[in-house]
């Protein structure tokens, strides 16, 4: 299982025009506000369309501009979790957890619902409002609403901005058993220079709605091919990379 994109998309002066391809792998979009991450992600998830260009899902196209393929949002069952995690503030933990599986039979998302409050830790808060737990407990309710469907991708978009140090170490850690238990690409936008690189396993570089470089962390963070890459990937604040630096 992979993702294959190349989109093409002018929107108020704005030009993004990208081409990148990853496998069974923890992708990170990296670089400055505007640059055209989030719009990569909205197109993989259907909620934008390109102007041209084709999305690919492993071998299931799901868009393309030529052959007139367009899959409907709803129809492409990605999970995604976004920058304010988007809970819903009248619903409980459980019904939260549980509208990530509309379309599914009572009994069956019922069962769905209490694999995910075991999974991330949630138990005793069913009953709870997004406004009763904390930021952490917040973060495990999206992931889980966002994976009750078992998708065949992850969209993350700076899920963990919002929270200070300790916790996003929390979450950082959080992230890596979800890709031990669901196999599935994952694709993490963030600016955190050193989340991107203790994270990715292929960090893909965006500068000014254009790819600037592509690689594992250590090729980009120690080999950056222009200015403004080496300028994003400067981490002399935090430690001194090298080829066998360790990224845990």
């Amino acid at each position: 299982m992979g993702v294959s994109v190349e989109v093409r998309k002018k929107v108020n002066g704005f030009s993004l025009d990208v081409a990148w391809e990853i496998g069974n792998e923890l992708a990170v979009l990296f670089g400055y506000s505007g640059a055209g991450k989030s719009m990569t992600l909205q197109m993989i998830a259907g909620l934008m369309m390109p102007d041209e260009g084709v999305i690919r899902i492993g071998k299931e196209t799901i868009f393309d501009s030529s052959a007139g393929i367009n899959v409907p949002p709803q129809q492409r069952h990605l999970g995604y979790v976004f920058q304010d995690l988007a809970l819903f503030p009248h619903m409980t933990v459980s019904e939260n957890i549980a509208y990530g599986a509309n379309g599914t039979g009572k009994q069956e998302k019922a069962e769905k619902v209490q694999q995910m409050i075991d999974l991330f830790y949630l138990r005793s808060l069913e009953r709870q409002y997004p406004s009763e737990i904390s930021g952490g407990q917040k973060q495990r309710v999206a992931f889980a609403r966002a994976l009750i469907r078992r998708p065949p991708v992850l969209l993350l978009d700076e899920p963990f901005s919002a929270l200070d140090n300790p916790l996003r170490l929390e979450m950082r850690g959080l992230l890596k058993e979800i890709r031990k238990v669901f196999t599935i690409p994952i694709i993490l936008i963030t600016h955190d220079v050193f989340e991107a690189y203790s994270m990715a396993e292929r960090i893909i570089v965006y500068a000014e709605g254009r790819i600037a470089q592509m690689g594992t962390p250590n090729d980009v963070f120690n080999n950056p091919r222009t200015p403004e890459v080496e300028k994003l990937v400067s981490m002399k604040e935090f430690v001194r990379i090298t080829p066998y630096g360790n990224r845990s």
